[in-house]
């Protein structure tokens, strides 16, 4: 009996090793925060997900590091978001992608919905999750590409997927209703570059970046100058600054105003080519976006809740 009893307790040992392997969470590395929290909203027990690029980094500039690519190479499964938003790392994704899964995750989009790009004839802008109704479609793509790489947990990522689905839906409701209380001539959005567009377009706001969709593009003195006469001519108040962009155009901006008779102040900081810290609320895509709609629209007339849709900003505006 003690023998029968050791041998399957030897048994049961022995076998716990390839049970946890099954079990083991994808190990999933994604470029942007938007990404990898869209990775865990949808993967939710079954991923381990690593960000590359977190708070205030510019993803227009970024390279990657000799840490990043040990965590690509021992990965799963690689997304990116593509559109050419990381254009220093396209290359390497394309190299990687020959020995890993590799998944640009906004190039599923339908062309007829994106914007073109300013700098660059055959690409669009890149910032298509300041459109909640366009991060859904990115966020089905990321539930495609975990589904593919664990398809005995699609039942799960389905399940995950629609609650994220109708958080989003009820985060653009906020952005229609809050966003359009805002005086009709004061709906001109002015930030340090040009990753509000897609907002302004489901929104109903002007945007006016200083320098364009890519941070790489220069700000020029004579696109200074335009934008003080702007401003200047229509009586605007307030402009953006954004957390992962300088705030030297702004200041030029806000002074050259100053030389004209105006004062011109900053309406409050932005989240666009990055999330706030690992941890908090504007740390989530959610979050994030119930930031600058709650701040934009505060800072130019509307009267909204000053900690947000859910009540969870860190901070009023």
């Amino acid at each position: 009996m003690i023998r029968r009893t050791f041998l399957a307790a030897m048994a049961f040992a022995a076998a716990l090793p390839v049970a946890a392997l099954a079990e083991a969470p994808l190990k999933v590395v994604a470029t942007t925060g938007m990404i990898a929290d869209a990775v865990r909203q949808v993967g939710g027990y079954q991923v381990e997900v690593k960000g590359l690029m977190g708070p205030g980094v510019d993803p227009h500039a970024y390279r990657q590091t000799r840490t990043d690519i040990v965590a690509m190479t021992r990965a799963d499964l690689v997304l990116w978001h593509g559109l050419y938003l990381e254009a220093q790392m396209e290359d390497f994704f394309h190299d990687l992608g020959r020995k890993r899964t590799v998944v640009a995750v906004a190039d599923g989009l339908e062309p007829a919905k994106l914007r073109a790009h300013d700098d660059y004839a055959d690409k669009y802008d890149p910032h298509v999750w300041m459109n909640p109704a366009l991060w859904r479609d990115v966020v089905i793509e990321v539930q495609k590409a975990l589904t593919e790489a664990r398809p005995e947990a699609a039942d799960e990522f389905a399940a995950n997927t629609q609650v994220f689905l109708a958080e989003i839906d009820q985060l653009n409701a906020y952005g229609k209703q809050a966003l359009a209380s805002v005086p009709e001539n004061n709906r001109v959005l002015v930030t340090a570059h040009d990753a509000f567009g897609y907002f302004g377009a489901e929104y109903g706001y002007e945007v006016l970046g200083v320098q364009g969709i890519s941070t790489q593009s220069e700000a020029g003195l004579n696109r200074i100058g335009e934008l003080v006469d702007t401003l200047v001519d229509r009586r605007l108040n307030a402009v953006f600054v954004e957390s992962s962009v300088s705030d030297r155009s702004m200041r030029a901006l806000i002074e050259g105003a100053a030389a004209e008779g105006h004062k011109l102040g900053v309406g409050g900081e932005l989240y666009s080519d990055a999330m706030g810290e690992p941890g908090t609320y504007e740390g989530t895509y959610i979050g994030m976006l119930d930031h600058n709609i709650t701040v934009i629209a505060g800072a130019l007339g509307a009267d909204v809740p000053e900690r947000g849709m859910n009540g969870k900003l860190s901070a009023g505006f």
